[in-house]
């Protein structure tokens, strides 16, 4: 009996209907009919990109269906399916070895259409349309650019670098759980070398413009037989041929292309040409992004570690810039009296040196006239306990900071007056710093916290900001011991090796630039003790108090005969500004008896669109009837952004910030809740204070300064409107 093996066509028709099947799925699941919705959200779409990347010849079939489903759905105004396929369009596009001009040009078509609809779907077809726009100039040219950050490759035509934290709430996760994340970026990051992913880069960007006409086999052999310089030498060719080409408004893609194909005759050139035929479009692997993994214990953790990543303790510190720094460090003097900062401490230049000869005269030991022989003799240092300061907290270790491209060496000062220092070149943001929080309503309180800390550094000191692009996500973890996102069993047999949580986490850093800001809310504590100083603290997602119950107080008096019972709770006086759809600001007052408290940033109704606190008050009410007096709870809901809650009996209650035991105040008998202000706000108004007095609304540049402090937090889609 004679066996027929299928035709190519048939076997295109069955991968074509495979992957229709899965990307049918995929939108099984966003409607909330697939069981995967509940648990392993995300698995469909990777098993869907590594189907693809076993055999990267299926990408131009992947991107044509999902650019018909795109096409559907924005015909049967379908629109919860056009952001979840387009992030998979989009990463497949990239991924891709070759995409035609044509399919291209479809996608770039769709993307255009996008800039019709509301956010957030008009800003990322913007986006993605400028990105298509590029890649069709200069084929590989996404793909190019994401390595060459993530891996931190040198390079003058794209000197960026990129790098992804995560940081994990230590009381949540496992040890099992930390072990597994830790092994996997540990894995990620060993796995691959510089020269290799300058391999990678230069195989990709051929192979994307040159199509089948690449030999691909025999390129990567040649390569794998160069020294190192060789390769780096033609991969900074390839580099600013691609952004060359890229970065032109009206480039000539035919130039582009004979200028690739001189360069891959080149490398090729020396070696012996071989008879094997081409084996058609193969594919390039995307290396793992650089990740670290850490727990966050430390309050000042995460600043620490985005100072060492713009300068890591390796490079040298020029002693000339410290002197530079503290001469132009006039700020405390400005900020002193901006209520937003006044518990941080400024550095201040002392005056005191330390030599007995420079300390101020006594009455027990006058000052006599000496020579100059008999003077430095006596000159030498008190005793003393001498602290050797943090490399992190040095002035001269943060002002040379960055010495790349674009960034101009600071100038010596000069001490002679009227002759000002050499003016400093603006520097760039060549740096992004994606942070990844693994974690509940804890970790992201705790966010909050070291956010706001890090602004109040850059208003004092300014050295991350001209120079970081800061990103930061979140990823949210149940609190069931031993459970977090695992790849399959075995799938296939080809994906057991892979590395899932890597590239969940790459997938979800690479597409997710829509941020979503939150408000950071300010809270001033006031506790029964009038010796403990009012504390300070902010909170990003909810604030919870607990009122002691009241104890029956039997009052020993002869007049009264029957016992005082006060009922259950404290009795508090509320004032707030009540928010209403005009905006215009309305101070309410109220007393009330209560027995617990919760104030909620977010909204658990995505319908709710105010930007405010929902306030939840359980209020106790008294009942009076024939069988005697009894008391019952009913709960009262505010809206506001600012209130004050006072216990009007001085009666001590517990307040806890972010359901994060570690952030509790005890004997509390006050509060005031307040969105919290950005500390450059507070700067510029203390400034504009100091000379206009008497103004009462924001004038000059504080007009234009962002007040609130908010926290972006990058999602797939941002605020779908």
């Amino acid at each position: 009996m004679l066996c027929c093996s299928p035709s190519p066509a048939m076997e295109s028709a069955e991968v074509e209907s495979d992957i229709l099947r899965r990307v049918r799925t995929l939108l099984r699941e966003l409607d909330g009919h697939h069981p995967a919705c509940q648990s392993d959200r995300g698995m469909l779409r990777w098993t869907l990109h590594k189907k693809i990347d076993q055999n990267p010849s299926n990408s131009p079939i992947l991107v044509r269906i999902l650019v018909k489903e795109l096409e559907r759905a924005e015909r049967g105004d379908y629109r919860h399916y056009i952001i979840p396929l387009l992030h998979t369009l989009m990463y497949a596009l990239i991924k891709a070895p070759c995409i035609s001009d044509e399919l291209c040009s479809r996608v770039y078509d769709f993307c255009t259409k996008l800039l019709t609809l509301p956010r957030p779907f008009c800003t990322i077809g913007l986006d993605y349309a400028a990105r298509l726009k590029m890649e069709r100039m200069a084929p590989g040219m996404l793909y190019q650019r994401m390595v060459i950050s993530e891996q931190s490759l040198k390079s003058d035509p794209y000197p960026y670098q990129e790098k992804i934290f995560i940081f994990a709430d230590p009381e949540l996760l496992s040890e099992a759980i930390c072990k597994a994340l830790l092994s996997d970026t540990e894995a990620a990051r060993v796995s691959q070398s510089p020269q290799a992913c300058m391999c990678c880069v230069i195989t990709h960007t051929m192979q994307a413009a040159l199509g089948e006409g690449c030999d691909l086999s025999a390129l990567r052999m040649r390569l794998q037989g160069m020294p190192s310089s060789e390769v780096e030498h033609w991969f900074q060719e390839v580099v600013m041929a691609v952004e060359c080409t890229g970065s032109k408004v009206a480039a000539d893609r035919g130039q582009h292309m004979e200028r690739l194909q001189s360069i891959y005759s080149a490398i090729l050139s020396s070696s012996p040409p071989g008879d094997a035929p081409l084996e058609g479009l193969q594919g390039t692997p995307l290396p793992n992004p650089n990740i670290s993994f850490h727990l966050w214990t430390e309050d000042d953790q995460l600043w620490k570690e985005l100072v060492l990543f713009i300068r890591p303790l390796s490079q040298s510190c020029e002693p000339d810039h410290l002197s530079q720094d503290l001469d132009n460090f006039e700020i405390q003097d400005i900020i002193s009296d901006c209520e937003c900062c006044e518990k941080t401490r400024f550095s201040v230049l002392s005056t005191d040196s330390g030599i007995e000869r420079d300390l101020p005269p006594t009455s027990e030991e006058p000052l006599a006239p000496c020579s100059a022989d008999t003077e430095q003799s006596r000159l030498h240092r008190k005793g003393g306990i001498k602290k050797k300061p943090s490399p992190l907290e040095s002035v001269a270790f943060l002002q040379t900071g960055c010495n790349g491209p674009g960034v101009k060496p600071a100038a010596k000062v000069q001490r002679r007056v009227g002759i000002p220092a050499e003016p400093m070149a603006p520097l760039l943001r060549l740096h992004t710093a994606r942070i990844v929080l693994l974690g509940d309503d804890r970790v992201l309180g705790r966010l909050a916290q070291a956010y706001h800390s890090l602004r109040k550094r850059e208003t004092r000191r300014v050295f991350l900001t001209p120079r970081l692009n800061l990103q930061f996500y979140y990823v949210p973890v149940t609190g069931q011991p031993g459970t977090l996102a695992a790849a399959p069993s075995s799938p296939s047999k080809h994906l057991v090796t892979d590395l899932f949580i890597t590239d969940v986490i790459a997938y979800y850093v690479r597409m997710g630039a829509q941020p979503v800001c939150f408000q950071v809310y300010a809270v001033k504590v006031f506790f029964s003790s009038s010796a403990q100083e009012p504390a300070e603290d902010v909170f990003l997602t909810e604030l919870c108090a607990q009122l002691q119950d009241s104890i029956p107080s039997r009052e020993v008096n002869p007049n009264k005969k029957k016992t005082t019972l006060d009922g259950p709770g404290v009795d508090l006086t509320v004032t707030y500004r009540k928010v209403v759809v005009s905006d215009r600001a309305k101070e309410v007052s109220l007393s009330l008896r209560s027995t617990g408290l919760s104030m909620k940033a977010i909204p658990a109704n995505a319908a709710e669109d105010l930007a405010c606190l929902n306030v939840d008050i359980t209020e106790v009410v008294r009942i009076n009837n024939l069988s005697g007096r009894s008391f019952s709870t009913v709960a009262n809901k505010l809206k506001t952004c600012n209130i004050k809650i006072r216990s009007t009996e001085q009666r001590p209650f517990t307040l806890c910030l972010d359901k994060d035991s570690r952030r509790t105040y005890r004997s509390v008998i006050s509060l005031e809740v307040s969105p919290c202000l950005e500390p450059s706000y507070c700067l510029q108004k203390s400034r504009t204070m100091k000379f206009s007095p008497h103004e009462a609304e924001d004038v000059g540049l504080v007009k234009y300064m962002p007040k609130s402090l908010l926290l972006p937090i990058n999602t797939f889609a941002g605020v779908i409107q």
